[in-house]
């Protein structure tokens, strides 16, 4: 009987009229769920159970609909929260592309493929940019700001000791024993065990712990610079 529904199910959603933000929503679907490269106009055609044509009448080419579909995953991010706290409300803001882009996994790299950004990314930059300048700080500090925030203003950052994948933790902690007679201090470092027994990544690192304690170093840092008037000397 289930799967019976399903079926009725996707039929109905194949009968409705084709739009844009149909095609757009079936083609985040379809990235989300078999990887941006699995992602092409005739699989999304027969996803949505229509000649590939059909696509042509609202998005012109694969790249109009990648656009596109950057402008939903951005459209994810929570608005600026209001009031004169500009700390908290990049924190937050920042938290929040982050979550947008842990639930879409290959939008980070399309987003950094566009050769022009869309409206969508270039309306949460300028807020962002605004955010740091309603807070008081300096077109010249909100500069080297947004340069220091890098990646991060998107919620990820380049790992420093990226696992290779499939390794398991002890198959991880072994190649490390290996290497400490030559490189102690890599060694020290990465296997390090800060976080307590209930971290959601087990006995290694956790993520969300190590980018939320980068972003808040930053974020004092630009509160300080700000309460000290500090200038980079070429504004």
């Amino acid at each position: 009987m289930a799967k019976q529904a399903d079926a009725q199910q996707a039929a109905t959603e194949r009968r409705k009229p084709l739009n844009r933000d149909r095609v757009l929503r079936a083609a985040v679907a379809r990235a989300d769920q078999s990887g941006i490269e699995a992602l092409s106009m005739r699989s999304l055609a027969q996803e949505l159970g229509v000649v590939p044509m059909a696509l042509y009448k609202h998005v012109a080419n694969k790249e109009q609909l990648l656009d596109g579909m950057v402008e939903l995953v951005v459209g994810e991010i929570d608005p600026p929260a209001d009031g004169p706290d500009w700390r908290s409300a990049i924190r937050e803001r920042v938290l929040s592309a982050r979550r947008a882009l842990l639930r879409h996994p290959w939008a980070l790299r399309v987003i950094e493929s566009r050769g022009t950004p869309t409206p969508a990314v270039l309306d949460y930059l300028d807020s962002v940019i605004g955010t740091f300048r309603g807070g008081g700080l300096s077109v010249d500090l909100t500069h080297h700001a947004m340069h220091a925030l890098g990646s991060r203003v998107w919620g990820f950052t380049q790992e420093l000791f990226p696992a290779s994948p499939g390794d398991e933790p002890g198959e991880q902690a072994a190649a490390l024993q290996a290497m400490a007679a030559r490189y102690p201090h890599i060694a020290e470092i990465a296997m390090a065990r800060a976080h307590d027994g209930a971290s959601v990544v087990g006995s290694g690192c956790d993520d969300q712990f190590e980018f939320e304690f980068a972003l808040d170093l930053l974020l004092d840092g630009f509160a300080r610079l700000h309460e000290r008037g500090w200038s980079s000397g070429r504004a």
